[in-house]
């Protein structure tokens, strides 16, 4: 059949038609890859060597002044396909100039509300089985680094979930002991028996572990990221091992200035507030004995709201009262015993209070306020009580003195933000008998016999000694019932119970 000219001019242009569709598309492709490179990780497989390896992560410097790009350069001198990543809470600057290569990811952990998910969230760019914790100014001396800290690692596994290798610094790297307890709000520093194996570090150093294991901690690159990886992983039993292998720093100090010092310091502060804070840690006690508090004082809240049904909200967080607002508690009671005996006020350690002081010889480790019996006759020798009659008082030392709005009886806060409190109740003799104008819906408030007053007895509480009822034990079986101080339980158990066995 004959091809007519037309027709052959027709089908050269139908194929290059077909031949610039071809590469317009492929083109199109190619920009939307690249597009998805900048704002999402990578999907390129990587080699099964580079699975297998480790990958950098960069997490603590300071944007005004740092040396992540040198850090990232020393580490690709040694090994061009170094994975590295530099994670920052929000795009640093002045900008980090990082090297332009795909195993380099800078990668914003703070959310946008332009972006998908996924971009925020660090452990989608990590490829390989293990990941590398490094610091701020590392210099990587030699291609055996890492390799040798992988291969110790493996050496130790089963025994260790970490390793470490200490930053050469003019603070050596120091091995301590950290214990939790979330219930009691508060973690405990200690020199570790081993120079070698303990449960947190304190210093400079480069921590290698299992990239599903970093990833599965609740907040695995919080900062200050040692001290949050310390917290998390003591709660899970693990334990890390200070290797032979050491980093050199290529500066010290890592900051050129006072100011620089200054402000570093100060958003490290900053920082360990707010990390204490959403783990719930109220007190730190630190190796050399001192302690930290991150709860409430005279100048804040108290750290539980309003109290329902007897069970305040901790308890259902399976927590005991905040250490912090302990000891405001502790410290409320002496002041207040200290002034009802200066006037001349007899009073005695009532209800669940002097059954803390039975049986732990302080408040209970869940109680939430302090109650004392008092003589209703005595009230006018007391000049605070006797006042507050006409409104309450801020006294010298910034406790607060009221009539409770609940009933016939007084209360004394801890200040006027902080209203942890005293409670005092009047009694009076009748027939024989201890009793009062204002009953609570308490199965412990009831009538007793006034030879339980006479005499009162000293019984240590709160770090000092208190007045007690006489033979305590029958007073409080006769309030609580049999086998109270041997058998603790939460104050309303049929809303919450105490997990004995914790």
């Amino acid at each position: 059949m004959r091809i007519t000219f037309c027709q052959g001019v027709l089908a050269l242009a139908i194929v290059i038609n077909l031949l610039i569709l071809y590469y317009v598309s492929r083109l199109q492709q190619r920009m939307l890859h690249r597009h998805r490179d900048h704002v999402q990780p990578s999907s390129r497989l990587l080699p099964v060597s580079q699975k297998l390896g480790v990958t950098v992560i960069i997490r603590e410097f300071e944007d005004f002044e740092n040396y992540v790009p040198g850090v990232v350069k020393s580490f690709l001198k040694q090994k061009l396909e170094q994975p590295v990543m530099v994670a920052a809470d929000t795009l640093p600057y002045p900008p980090l100039v990082l090297p332009d290569v795909p195993n380099v990811q800078l990668v914003i952990l703070k959310p946008a509300p332009d972006q998908s998910a996924h971009v925020s969230r660090p452990e989608m760019y990590v490829k390989t089985e293990y990941v590398a914790l490094v610091p701020d100014g590392v210099k990587v001396d030699s291609t055996r680094q890492l390799d040798r800290m992988l291969e110790e690692f493996k050496a130790n596994q089963g025994r260790v979930q970490m390793v470490a290798a200490p930053v050469q610094s003019l603070a050596p790297l120091q091995c301590l002991n950290v214990k939790v307890s979330l219930r009691k709000w508060t973690a405990e520093y200690s020199v570790a028996p081993s120079t070698r194996v303990c449960t947190a570090l304190k210093g400079d150093a480069v921590i290698l572990l299992r990239t599903k294991d970093l990833f599965n901690l609740s907040t695995p690159l919080a900062k200050p990221l040692l001290t949050s990886l310390f917290i998390q992983t003591s709660l899970r039993g693990w334990t890390v091992r200070i290797l032979d292998v050491s980093f050199s720093s290529a500066h010290q100090p890592l900051l050129s200035s006072s100011h620089n010092q200054w402000k570093a310091e100060n958003r490290a502060k900053a920082s360990r507030l707010q990390l204490f804070r959403d783990f719930g840690i109220k007190r730190v006690l630190l190796e050399d004995g001192k302690q930290q508090w991150f709860g409430c004082s005279k100048e804040t809240p108290r750290c539980f709201s309003t109290v329902h049904d007897d069970t305040p909200e901790y308890l259902y967080q399976n927590r005991w009262t905040p250490p912090c607002c302990l000891q405001a508690l502790r410290e409320t009671a002496k002041y207040v015993i200290n002034v009802l005996e200066t006037s001349g006020v007899r009073y005695w350690l009532e209800g669940g209070t002097l059954l803390g002081a039975a049986r732990h010889q302080d408040i209970i480790p869940w109680d939430y306020d302090v109650d004392l019996g008092i003589y209703l006759e005595d009230i006018p020798n007391c000049d605070l009580l006797r006042n507050v009659e006409s409104g309450s008082i801020v006294d010298e030392k910034g406790f607060v003195w009221e009539k409770a709005i609940e009933g016939d009886f007084y209360r004394v806060q801890y200040s006027e933000h902080n209203h942890l409190h005293v409670d005092l109740w009047p009694f009076y003799p009748k027939n024989g008998l201890m009793t009062k104008d204002t009953w609570m819906d308490h199965r412990q408030d009831v009538e007793f016999p006034e030879h339980f007053l006479k005499p009162l007895l000293p019984l240590p509480f709160a770090g000092f000694t208190a007045l007690a009822p006489n033979n305590y034990r029958s007073f409080l079986e006769l309030k609580f019932g049999a086998g109270v101080i041997e058998n603790p339980e939460y104050p309303n158990p049929a809303l919450k119970k105490l997990d004995k066995e914790k």
